[in-house]
């Protein structure tokens, strides 16, 4: 499975992927009624706005030809976001290979940092990528319109 740069045409897909993936890993963190307010079936329009304006790297299925994997970098700020897996290719190190490829792009940019906000769920792998808590806190999401714990990170390249 080959990394490639997403184009307008993947936004849908990686929205579905997005909601797929947070149903799946955050069930035990939020509530049900929050989870399902932070993942609408209806894609916003921000979706594509995102798509174009950085990098977004994903993984496609082989059998689906679908994402099935994904994350993006934030070509101005060095923010990492959106790194999500379908939970049927969980723990096969796709998700890995996106932070990957992440960190070698923001070293190809002159780049000495990435930031991140995690979900709870999500700490240990980001840990295991070289990303360290600087602090916990709050994302504020429109969907719900109210706060969800976080964890704010950063990955310094040494």
């Amino acid at each position: 499975m080959e990394i490639r740069i997403a184009s307008r045409d993947d936004a849908l897909g990686l929205w579905q992927l997005r909601n797929r993936a947070l149903r799946h890993g955050c069930a035990g963190v939020y509530e049900p009624a929050i989870l399902s307010a932070f993942t609408p079936e209806k894609m916003p329009d921000g979706m594509n706005k995102a798509v174009a304006e950085n990098q977004v790297f994903i993984i496609d299925s082989s059998d689906e030809n679908v994402p099935c994997a994904c994350g993006y970098l934030d070509l101005v700020t060095g923010h990492v976001e959106a790194i999500f897996t379908l939970p049927e290719y969980q723990g096969k190190g796709l998700a890995s290979s996106i932070i990957n490829a992440i960190k070698q792009q923001s070293r190809n940019l002159g780049m000495t940092q990435l930031t991140l906000s995690s979900t709870p769920n999500a700490v240990g792998f980001y840990q295991k990528q070289g990303f360290t808590i600087v602090s916990k806190g709050k994302y504020f999401s429109k969907s719900v319109q109210s706060d969800l714990d976080c964890f704010e990170m950063i990955w310094l390249d040494n």
